[in-house]
């Protein structure tokens, strides 16, 4: 028999913890520790404090009360516990990955019959990096096509204009999505996982490894030391402009929340702005942003309320659906 107190206790607890410390995600106390003095002197240089209180005044940019107190980043908070009940609650109906790796396994034995004899003579290190680029491309690939099709199809967009609502970001935002945006994104990391390790797998045999720091594929460490919680932020750090061809910065996905039409539909990538680019929506930032976020939408409804959050995209949903049939 379910007991609540226990199961919070020993398990839902637990977990919200567990993201606090553990490297391998992104909110965690480390990387944004990281975040915050990038953050700091960043906007030291931008305001040439040089004094005490020329200090003060970029920490006060960052911990600006109508930023982390405002109804948007309490509604951030409020998603990041309820989601996180909800989505332990229902991943043990998830598809398993280890079903579906095995079946991508068995179909990638028909397919690559004579390669794992012609891959046995390779550098013993050649499988581990390239499982580790590989399974980063993949995955910040999928992140973005995925994300092209939360904007890009309306019903999607009904439960992703949730996560667009967000009027004042923090790194909490990135948890400002609905449950059903969430099963989208983990069915996705079960695909992209599954497919990965059956294909190097049956090229290389069962000796895959990533090439880790603190157990996190390396790529995905460096993305997270370089300013990644800072896409959510008013801190509008930008690249110089040949590297926002390349990878996105945090003012670029900042230009992706902006409230302005003109900045609609565009950089849509997670790490990579390449996607962006061959995709036809890359925006590079600019010096001066001056940026608003949030939605403007014929469905506006009390976008910080739980109620609204929760139950206004099936409304939106519903509506499509009665369009259509």
């Amino acid at each position: 028999m379910f007991q609540p107190l226990d199961w919070i206790i020993n398990e839902y607890l637990p977990q919200l913890l567990d993201s606090l410390v553990n490297p391998q995600k992104r909110v965690s106390l480390g990387y944004l520790l990281i975040a915050l003095l990038i953050a700091f002197c960043w906007n030291a240089w931008l305001m040439k404090a040089q004094s005490v209180k020329g200090f003060g005044k970029v920490w006060g940019s960052l911990f600006s009360a109508k930023i982390w107190f405002s109804n948007s980043a309490v509604s951030d908070y409020k998603l990041m516990f309820i989601n996180r009940a909800i989505m332990m609650l229902i991943n043990p109906a998830m598809l398993s990955k280890l079903a579906l790796a095995t079946f991508f396994y068995f179909l990638f034995l028909e397919v690559f019959k004579n390669t794992p004899a012609i891959l046995e003579n390779w550098p013993v290190w050649t499988a581990p990096v390239l499982y580790t680029v590989f399974l980063f491309l993949f995955d910040d690939f999928s992140r973005f096509f995925i994300h092209r099709c939360l904007h890009r199809w309306p019903i999607l967009w009904a439960f992703h204009k949730i996560h667009h609502t967000a009027e004042t970001l923090t790194p909490f935002t990135v948890y400002r999505t609905h449950p059903v945006e969430g099963v989208i994104f983990s069915l996705r990391a079960t695909f992209v996982q599954a497919i990965s390790i059956s294909l190097f797998v049956s090229l290389f045999g069962k000796n895959i490894d990533l090439v880790e720091i603190f157990g996190v594929n390396i790529l995905l460490f460096i993305f997270n030391i370089t300013g990644s919680n800072l896409r959510h932020s008013h801190v509008s750090i930008r690249y110089p402009r040949f590297l926002e061809f390349i990878l996105i910065s945090p003012a670029q996905h900042q230009v992706h929340h902006s409230i302005d039409p003109k900045h609609h539909d565009c950089n849509y990538g997670a790490a990579f702005a390449i996607w962006d680019y061959f995709g036809n929506s890359l925006q590079l930032s600019k010096k001066s942003q001056n940026l608003r976020f949030g939605i403007i939408d014929k469905y506006k409804f009390n976008e910080h309320t739980l109620r609204g959050l929760y139950l206004n995209p099936f409304v939106e949903v519903r509506g499509i659906l009665s369009r259509l049939f």
